[in-house]
């Protein structure tokens, strides 16, 4: 077996992946509707910014997946640490308060959430400080999609008392 054979495998199934996820991010940009109004850079920009990158890079992965793959080449991986499923978890668990919140509460707390789960995850144990930049950086973001760009991201319960929107 030549040099670096047993590992295409993974090299090549995160490829895929991130091929996938270009495709899904292309098929999902598609189907954002139109916006009424006239603007140069309209909702589809970013995530079909987004979406391209992904696939360019998708493909590149994949093919030098096939030609010999890369994780040979990464010193770093012999001696990395092994998976940390905490972490992974924390970093899940914020990625699904954030699906489950924002519907009832809206995108402020669903955001903060989030944030706190994924500071966590990255060994923050400072949950009140994380708590305060995550409200006050999720409140602005609020405040400039739907003030701002005239976007609305789901307003809920903090939304509606700080800026009047229908909740």
């Amino acid at each position: 077996m030549p040099h670096g054979t047993a590992r295409r495998g993974p090299d090549l199934a995160a490829a895929l992946f991130v091929l996938a996820v270009g495709l899904l991010a292309a098929w999902q940009t598609a189907i954002i509707p139109p916006s009424p109004i006239y603007a140069q850079v309209g909702p589809k920009f970013v995530p079909a910014l987004i979406a391209a990158v992904l696939l360019v890079l998708g493909a590149g992965l994949t093919i030098v997946a096939l030609r010999r793959g890369w994780s040979q080449d990464i010193e770093e991986l012999q001696d990395a640490a092994p998976l940390n499923l905490r972490a992974l978890g924390l970093l899940l668990a914020g990625l699904l308060a954030n699906l489950v919140l924002i519907e009832p509460l809206g995108f402020t707390i669903a955001a903060s959430a989030q944030f706190v789960l994924v500071a966590a995850a990255f060994g923050s144990r400072a949950i009140l400080r994380n708590l305060v930049i995550a409200f006050i950086v999720s409140l602005s973001a609020y405040g400039l999609f739907v003030k701002g760009l005239g976007v609305n991201i789901g307003a809920g319960v903090v939304e509606s008392l700080i800026f009047g929107a229908p909740f």
